[in-house]
């Protein structure tokens, strides 16, 4: 068998990432806990799995105060990129407000060409338009009646899209910074550094904690142990050994394989549009990745 190269191996981490994340929305919509709520489990359960695993492994969750630098903002931007794509799901929809988001994908690949000094191939320049376009194609069905808050649901979408672009660039830099290794550490504390700081905001709001029934504890940990924890500890894992524009590009597999598990597992009806789009995005992925050293 074929050895697979480094950045070539780090790829495949970062798509078995995207893949076990992609399962959220189908764990989001069978729980009914509220949306902050899950978000705060979801971190909770998947920050306490990946200090298990820590301590089971004898590996050291920080080497001094110096990482916190990068960990406390990349747990800040992850909370304010749900939050805010949560309230913009209630406004203009789940369909648009998912698009929107992803618009991550130009800031990534602009900081990574501006800062980071990388030179993506011409298929990666040609693959970020097709694989929105493909994203749009999915998505655009599911778009809502826009009422008077449209703009206010347009503006908290693209605060959504930067937290998460700048919640990607400070995960990478964690791990550049301290070592693939590393990896197991920085999400362990990301992660319960974004419960902790979700616990103060439903405290502030006087939302409750509750979880309803036994089915809802079931989904959550799943939510929080697969598809967080053990999600981006592959992304974690695999970010550093790859650019980080096409990081946000293979992140985009995410809400792609969303409508395929909508449609293999709830048995949603779609339309020739809705395949083509979520054909075109994955071939959009391929395309991108298609330049790195085989």
């Amino acid at each position: 068998m074929k050895t697979l190269t480094p950045s070539r191996k780090a790829l495949l981490m970062v798509g078995v990432g995207a893949v076990l994340i992609s399962f959220s929305s189908i764990m989001v919509g069978l729980t009914r806990t509220a949306p902050t709520t899950t978000a705060f489990y979801r971190f909770l359960f998947g920050g306490l799995g990946l200090l298990l695993i820590a301590l089971l492994q004898n590996k050291p969750l920080l080497n001094g105060w110096k990482p916190l630098g990068v960990i406390i903002p990349a747990g800040i931007f992850l909370c304010c990129d749900l939050g805010f794509w949560h309230r913009s799901i209630h406004i203009i929809g789940p369909g648009l407000a998912t698009l929107m988001t992803n618009l991550q994908v130009f800031i990534v690949a602009g900081a990574g060409v501006v800062f980071l000094k990388e030179n993506p191939t011409k298929n990666f320049f040609l693959a970020i338009p097709l694989a929105v376009g493909g994203l749009y194609l999915i998505l655009a069905p599911d778009w809502q009646d826009t009422g008077a808050a449209y703009e206010l649901g347009i503006f908290f979408s693209l605060v959504s899209a930067t937290s998460y672009a700048f919640y990607i660039l400070f995960l990478r830099r964690s791990t550049v910074s301290r070592g693939a290794d590393s990896a197991l550490g920085n999400m362990t504390m990301i992660s319960l550094t974004s419960a902790g700081i979700l616990s103060i905001v439903i405290f502030g709001l006087g939302e409750s904690f509750a979880i309803p029934e036994k089915k809802d504890w079931v989904f959550l940990l799943i939510y929080g142990l697969l598809c967080h924890g053990l999600g981006w500890l592959f992304i974690a894992k695999g970010i550093a050994g790859i650019p980080a524009s096409l990081t946000g590009l293979v992140l985009l597999l995410q809400p792609t394989l969303a409508f395929v598990w909508d449609v293999l597992i709830f048995d949603r009806s779609f339309s020739i549009t809705e395949a083509a789009g979520a054909g075109l995005t994955l071939s959009a992925v391929y395309l991108g990745s298609s330049g790195m050293n085989k």
